[in-house]
């Protein structure tokens, strides 16, 4: 007759529960992979295959209850990191939206708003548009396959252990904020030097020739110019976007390697 003692199913239980509960936190923060539009069944389905596969290879777990105080303690540590590498990865789609909200505002578009699924909130279309192409180009460049190495990676640098979360870590998402939105700023600085050009240049001709009528024409003109610069841009933005991958799977290591 098969048993199984109250300490084996312990171990299958914290084996599965606590790598689960890391992916499971990760897949939910990480850019793509936690869109709303994904059901919510596919992700964890996704979080429990990926957990089968890599049980197997991890240390030793420790020698702990999984409903215990140790044991929760553990849990919630683990949807912190997991919680924490995803973020990393999500601060690189942040600066693309800070990079086509300031566009946007250059080009007077700031009115063309709707309401954007994957943040709750309203979001202009020259950022919703650079956010699609930043989707694409971060799956062209197997963005997602970076990420799930990335987090197979922290569970040698930060195993599944009852220690506090470093602060070095935490320090390092903040670092990795700022830098991230200054790149945000330098990718749209292009086109807003080049719109702030256009504009000046309607204002002296507005002062030159009041009667051409440059408020009726201005919009028209800051749309075409910005249209036409996102247009060129394009094709050196998507390396850029490649970059900024490369850049925030490199920081999820560092954030992994400062939480022990």
């Amino acid at each position: 007759m098969f048993t199984v003692t109250y300490a084996q199913l312990n171990a299958w239980l914290t084996a599965f529960l606590w790598p689960f509960t890391r992916i499971a936190a990760l897949i939910a923060a990480a850019p793509v992979l936690g869109h709303t539009g994904i059901p919510a069944r596919v992700k964890i389905g996704l979080a429990a295959f990926m957990t089968l596969i890599v049980a197997p290879t991890l240390p030793v777990m420790p020698q702990a209850t999984v409903f215990s105080a140790n044991g929760v303690w553990i849990l919630v540590t683990q949807l912190l990191i997991g919680a924490a590498l995803g973020f990393t990865m999500q601060l690189v789609f942040a600066a693309v939206e800070m990079a086509g909200t300031l566009v946007g505002l250059q080009m007077g578009l700031g009115f063309a708003t709707f309401f954007d699924p994957g943040s709750n909130a309203s979001s202009q279309v020259i950022s919703s548009f650079l956010n699609m192409i930043a989707m694409l180009a971060f799956l062209a460049y197997n963005g997602h396959l970076q990420v799930i190495a990335a987090l197979i990676e922290s569970f040698q640098s930060m195993p599944v252990a009852a220690a506090l979360i470093g602060p070095p870590g935490l320090h390092t998402v903040v670092q990795w904020g700022g830098a991230i939105f200054s790149a945000g700023l330098l990718l749209s600085l292009p086109i807003v030097i080049a719109l702030l050009v256009a504009n000046l240049s309607l204002g002296i001709l507005n002062r030159a020739a009041p009667q051409i009528g440059v408020f009726q024409i201005g919009f028209s003109v800051t749309l075409m110019v910005g249209m036409l610069l996102l247009m060129l841009m394009l094709p050196n933005m998507i390396p850029f976007f490649a970059h900024l991958v490369d850049a925030g799977v490199e920081q999820m290591g560092r954030v992994s390697s400062g939480m022990h």
